[in-house]
């Protein structure tokens, strides 16, 4: 199992899940609402001061799949294809190891 996790522009989430959804063994996401600033080094101005950059924060969204190992790379795949717009503060992407994973759900029916 992995965990791939994104963060990517908000406006290219309802995109993005639109692509997902029809992906075979595609298992479903969570979506949470974040705010982030990148590396003043990648791309800020020579009079931007540094302080200004780290605490001007850009709101973003978070999505997080956890999938079969052999799904996992198509969902990077497409994720990275989709959110990009080919411009500064597009986003992250990445794949890390899940050592186990469950639904929580009741299988047979007893007291509440």
């Amino acid at each position: 199992m992995k965990e791939i996790k994104a963060v990517i522009r908000p406006n290219k989430l309802a995109a993005l899940r639109e692509a997902l959804i029809v992906m075979p063994g595609f298992p479903g996401m969570t979506v949470s609402k974040v705010e982030g600033c990148s590396a003043p080094q990648r791309h800020v101005a020579a009079k931007v001061r540094v302080k200004d950059e780290l605490t001007d924060y850009s709101p973003k969204v978070r999505i997080e799949i956890v999938a079969p190992d052999d799904v996992a790379e198509q969902l990077f795949q497409r994720i990275s294809e989709v959110a990009q717009t080919g411009h500064y503060g597009d986003g992250l992407v990445w794949i890390t190891p899940v050592e186990r994973a469950a639904f929580i759900f009741k299988t047979t029916p007893g007291p509440e």
